[in-house]
């Protein structure tokens, strides 16, 4: 006599036959399970040989420090008889000019070093940890954030909330990670090896300020060691060695005041549409593929003001030296005027999609009975017109 069916198990009333092999194989496809991953502690300057972009810096910066105040400050200001005349009497007016510009030069190179060390030292900042609204996975995931898409511009196509699988934890707006700095950046503009750092939200200011300050630097060491190159000329005492450094000094200069100011004027222009690097490489790249639509503006356009105070904080008083940061926490940059501007954007979107498939409509003879509602298209709706 054979077994009843179901034989072996356990015939209570909470008994619940268990999916078989087929249907778990199915589950686990089409919906794996979320793997909690530990995110990536960063190590700052944990690897010495990064230092030497820096090192070089640092080096180019004492170099023209030095031969600047060597050979043209040095001779204005006629110390130890240098630049005297024939009767090594003292030129007053030379003088008091050699003073004014050390005092600039002075200024200039102590508002550039304090920009650099800031940019090297401020943190750019990275999603936080320990909060459930960013974790990613686990435990985490049971913790009501439906809440934060609202306040998301950046999605996936999906639409779903944009996450790191290196750092475990969901990807606030402009956050991008470095594979350098190995964590998520805020506000991430880019990695620049010149300061060992990533440029993002905390540190841009001081960024865009060594870029200003470099301009006024090397700009200030051509345009007055004009003076000392014509005078090495006209002197034929002159030794080779002097010549050669005064000559190489303003050769070096003019060469980096070029470089720095299309960077910087390219990071002025950034900073007006409010954008970063990786945003307008972003939609560069976008602009090759037809199917993708691009917005003009950024959606965290704030108006001109708006958008110089996003960057260089909310005190004008403040803008041009290396304190007061722009305010804000670096996860969130939703306000009213970016809410605005999306719907629009939306807007433009809905009416755009819609004029393409009425485009698309297939057009019926002329002659052709107007459908159901009496909507016609194409011949259709100007035979409509005509009767």
């Amino acid at each position: 006599m054979s077994a009843p069916r179901g034989a072996g198990r356990s015939t209570g009333s909470n008994y619940a036959p268990g999916p078989g092999p087929s249907t778990q194989l199915l589950s686990a496809y089409f919906d794996p399970p979320k793997a909690v991953v530990e995110p990536v502690q960063r190590q700052r300057f944990s690897e010495p040989q990064k230092f030497l972009p820096v090192a070089f810096v640092v080096g180019v910066v004492t170099f023209l420090f030095w031969s600047y105040l060597q050979h043209h400050i040095r001779p204005l200001l006629q110390l130890n008889g240098a630049a005297r005349g024939p009767e090594r009497k003292l030129d007053e007016e030379m003088r008091q000019r050699g003073f004014i510009e050390l005092g600039a030069f002075l200024y200039l190179t102590l508002l550039f070093g304090i920009s650099y060390v800031r940019s090297i030292l401020t943190d750019p900042g990275s999603i936080p940890d320990e909060d459930p609204l960013w974790q990613y996975g686990g435990a985490a995931r049971s913790v009501d954030i439906d809440l934060v898409p609202m306040a998301l511009q950046e999605m996936k196509r999906t639409g779903e909330r944009r996450h790191c699988k290196w750092c475990g934890k969901y990807k606030p707006d402009r956050c991008h990670h470095c594979r350098v700095c190995k964590c998520c950046i805020l506000k991430m503009d880019h990695h620049c090896p010149w300061i060992y750092n990533c440029v993002g939200f905390a540190n841009y200011k001081y960024f865009f300020l060594l870029l200003l300050y470099s301009f006024g630097c090397t700009y200030f060491i051509v345009f007055t060691m004009c003076e000392s190159v014509s005078r090495i000329i006209a002197d034929a005492s002159t030794p080779f060695a002097t010549m050669f450094l005064v000559l190489f000094t303003v050769t070096l200069a003019t060469f980096l005041a070029v470089l720095i100011t299309a960077f910087w004027g390219f990071h002025i222009w950034l900073m007006i549409v409010a954008k970063t690097t990786i945003e307008f490489c972003e939609k560069q790249t976008a602009k090759k593929e037809p199917e993708r639509r691009v917005a003009e503006t950024s959606v965290y356009h704030l108006g001109l003001s708006g958008n110089i105070r996003a960057v260089l904080g909310n005190n004008m008083l403040l803008w041009f030296f290396p304190c007061d940061p722009p305010s804000g926490d670096g996860l969130s940059f939703m306000s009213d005027e970016t809410r605005l501007t999306k719907d629009l954007e939306s807007g433009k979107g809905i009416r755009r999609r819609s004029h393409q498939r009425t485009q698309r409509t297939v057009r019926t003879p002329r002659g052709t009975p107007a459908p159901a509602g009496g909507m016609y298209t194409g011949y259709a709706s100007t035979s409509h017109r005509e009767r």
